[in-house]
């Protein structure tokens, strides 16, 4: 499995409405944030090593109404720190 990033640009009024869509139909989504900035919504995704990035973001994420723009990172690795 890898991760990816996906920031979302939605209609005005509807961010909540698309988040709670996609964490209700999207099972790659591992965690969605609203944000401030540009975009409205960050969404984590983990999708099988095989799976076709571009595809996935076109088919599963750009096409959930008041979606209006996306940007998607590609991740590497993932690191951690100690928590005490």
């Amino acid at each position: 499995m890898r991760a990816i990033f996906v920031m979302l640009k939605c209609e005005m009024g509807k961010a909540y409405q698309v988040a709670r869509e996609m964490a209700d139909s999207i099972e790659e989504l591992s965690e969605m944030h609203s944000i401030s900035g540009q975009y409205d919504l960050l969404g984590k995704f983990y999708l099988e090593n095989d799976q076709d990035i571009g595809l996935f973001v076109v088919e599963k994420v750009q096409s959930v109404e008041g979606v209006k723009d996306t940007y998607t990172l590609q991740t590497f690795n993932a690191f951690s720190g100690a928590r005490g």
